[in-house]
């Protein structure tokens, strides 16, 4: 598992170290350089500081020159024919380059460092071996590097220290979350988070709320459920006992019809809620597929032929060129044959339902109109709540339809529009999906 802590504390310390390091190997070779242009310019002033007067004959060695924290250096002096009037070293290396200015010599001992200068008619010589100016100038420069190194942990621990408070927020949302039963979906304050977890709470406040409406949906569908059950169920048992009672087989058959009607209603209540549940957000659903819009509707229509020609109400069909739509097909049959079976219930003896499959612009649509008494512009948005039936001319059903019907067109990006129809009585329902 990835750790925001640990990636943190890694690329801050490794970025830290490495900023560190470079910062230490600049002042480490910038401390040298000035370190040897310290050494060069003591050279000068040694060789400065002889007399410019008395060099015309040789001068004995005074024991050696000592240069800056006791290095040695070497002090040589030539005439103008090359006799060596000087020699403070005597058994070091006679450096006899008689070049004025700055310059590096490789000797058997090794390499040193000369600077000859030409004081009355004579060459001032001012050599130091390289190896002592590099030992000195290291510790100069390591020296210099001490204040960085001391300054590396202490740093550290800064980073440390401020990726966990930084980092403490986080934890304490996650405790709040762990501290909370599963009822309470009350929102997080906002109020003491920082700015860059702000949007973190926010969505998680906006979860919570998703979740509280969907767990007082379930609770009242599951309410409606068990009220809707009830009757039919109580109906159920009373048959029953009236069947039980049945002295004649006149009475008894009468009790046995009423108990199948009830069971039906029952049962068909119960495959409502069943489809109903399967076409909540959430519930497993199948992949969509393009599918054939004017099979599904044909298959919709011959389920319920048999019972609109048992009532007598003409239902039909039409369709233009191939509809095509993407979906769940079985959802879609579903969708439809609602649709169908709330017009054939609600249309009167002799009249007529007509389902249209056709494309309006580049949407495919599905129209169904039939001859009933239609739907109050008052009830129309009411009519997808679940449960809410009109009681029109008897006609018992669960109320559950429509709602079906909303939860499928929702998931598949359709519209569910009802109206009057124009020249006649009844309700027209258009369904428009999107485009292919």
């Amino acid at each position: 598992m990835t750790s925001i802590r640990r990636q943190l504390l890694v690329w801050l310390l490794a970025g830290l170290a490495l900023a560190t390091l470079i910062a230490a190997l600049a002042v480490y070779t910038r401390a040298r350089i000035e370190a040897a242009e310290l050494f060069d310019y003591q050279l000068q002033l040694m060789a400065a500081a002889f007399p410019h007067q008395g060099l015309g004959q040789a001068i004995a060695p005074r024991g050696g020159e000592q240069g800056i924290a006791g290095d040695v250096v070497v002090v040589q002096i030539w005439d103008r024919n090359g006799v060596q009037l000087y020699w403070s070293r005597p058994g070091s290396p006679i450096l006899q380059r008689l070049e004025l200015g700055f310059s590096t010599v490789a000797t058997p001992r090794g390499d040193w460092r000369v600077f000859n200068s030409l004081i009355d008619g004579n060459v001032v010589q001012v050599s130091q071996p390289m190896r002592a100016r590099a030992e000195l100038a290291a510790g100069i420069a390591l020296r210099t590097m001490l204040p960085l190194l001391i300054l590396l942990p202490i740093l550290a621990g800064l980073v440390w220290v401020t990726v966990s408070r930084g980092l403490r927020p986080l934890k304490d949302v996650a405790s709040a979350l762990d501290r909370r039963t599963e009822d309470a979906l009350e929102p997080l304050p906002v109020a003491p988070v920082p700015n860059e977890v702000t949007p973190l709470v926010t969505a998680l406040n906006e979860l919570l709320a998703r979740l509280s409406g969907a767990l007082n949906l379930q609770k009242a569908f599951i309410a409606d459920a068990a009220h809707e059950l009830r009757t039919p169920l109580t109906a159920v048992n009373l048959q029953i006992q009236n069947a039980e009672r049945a002295t004649t087989g006149t009475e008894r058959a009468t009790a046995f019809a009423q108990l199948k009607a009830g069971a039906e209603r029952a049962s068909r209540v119960v495959q409502q809620l069943l489809t109903l549940a399967r076409s909540e957000p959430g519930a497993a659903e199948r992949p969509m597929t393009t599918v054939d819009l004017i099979a599904i509707a044909r298959e919709a229509v011959r389920e319920y032929a048999p019972l609109a020609e048992a009532k007598g109400v003409d239902l039909g069909m039409s369709a233009d060129s191939p509809v095509t739509v993407t979906g769940d097909s079985d959802a879609l049959r579903i969708l439809l044959a609602n649709l169908i079976d709330n017009a054939v219930k609600y249309t009167p003896h002799a009249g007529t339902v007509d389902v249209a499959v056709k494309v309006d612009g580049l949407q495919p649509v599905c129209v169904i109109t039939d001859t009933g008494p239609g739907v109050p512009p008052d009830e129309r948005s009411r009519v997808f709540d679940r449960f809410y039936r009109r009681d029109v001319g008897g006609v018992q059903g669960s109320g559950l339809g429509l709602a079906i019907v909303q939860r499928i067109a929702q998931r598949h990006g359709a519209t569910v529009e009802l109206s009057e129809q124009p020249q006649r009585s009844g309700l027209k329902v258009v369904v428009r999906f999107k485009p292919v």
